[in-house]
């Protein structure tokens, strides 16, 4: 098993909160009885279609929180570098895009004001059935391999990665890349759960993951900020 990545991240930011849901307002008020367990948090498409997108991010930043707008910016070159460059004046700490070559490139030079552009490698509701269905004739791990060396040639800072993929990719890409895995979960995966590449806070960061993503474990929690406090205590535990 490999060792914890421990480079310079403060062991309380590896853990990002995801905001998924669908006001402004129940986003705040999670943040708020998260309190001080957390202070990363990740809003995305289903709060981007909910009045206040803009503002909940600064109500974030003004609270000293960090910001990961996980928007998967996909369109043609040019409109992709437009809408980070646009991100880049809002204080955002990282963004996703999603795309080819040129994408990506057009991504990484728009960026500015320490705004991290992460690529998508494989979402990890997808299996090896779901990637035959859209036409991609490999395995899912040869896939993020490829897009992870691409990310890299392209400019970008880091890419989103499911944690099963981490150990690989980190055996072939610089320390540098930062490498975010959503899909965790305390427990095995339940039946019903949409995320199908999943793996728990400890094997995330063992394999090479610089920061998670956790979602439903924390929202649905009786006590949300236990269930932070719980994970950060796992995560402080790997990078004494």
């Amino acid at each position: 098993m490999n060792q914890a990545h421990k480079t310079a991240i403060p062991a309380q930011d590896r853990l990002i909160v995801a905001l998924d849901l669908p006001q402004a307002d129940a986003a705040k008020a999670l943040v708020e009885r998260i309190g001080d367990a957390a202070g990363f948090y990740k809003i995305g498409m289903e709060l981007c279609m909910a009045p206040g997108f803009f503002e909940l991010l600064e109500w974030l930043r003004g609270r000293g929180n960090k910001v990961f707008v996980d928007l998967k910016f996909f369109d043609i070159p040019e409109t992709v570098a437009r809408a980070v460059g646009a991100l880049s004046e809002r204080g955002a700490q990282f963004c996703t895009i999603h795309g080819n070559q040129a994408i990506m490139e057009a991504a990484a030079r728009a960026k500015s004001n320490g705004l991290k552009v992460l690529a998508v490698t494989a979402l990890t509701s997808l299996d090896r059935g779901d990637l035959d269905d859209l036409g991609f004739q490999c395995d899912v791990e040869v896939l993020v391999l490829s897009r992870a060396r691409r990310a890299l040639a392209a400019g970008c800072d880091g890419v989103v990665s499911s944690g099963l993929e981490v150990t690989k990719l980190r055996a072939e890409a610089p320390r540098e890349l930062i490498v975010v895995t959503p899909g965790i979960r305390p427990v095995e995966n339940r039946p019903a759960d949409d995320q199908k590449r999943v793996v728990t806070v400890e094997q995330a960061l063992r394999n090479g993951a610089d920061y998670i993503v956790v979602g439903r474990p924390i929202r649905n929690a009786p006590d949300p900020y236990q269930a932070a406090l719980q994970i950060q205590g796992t995560i402080e535990g790997l990078f004494l």
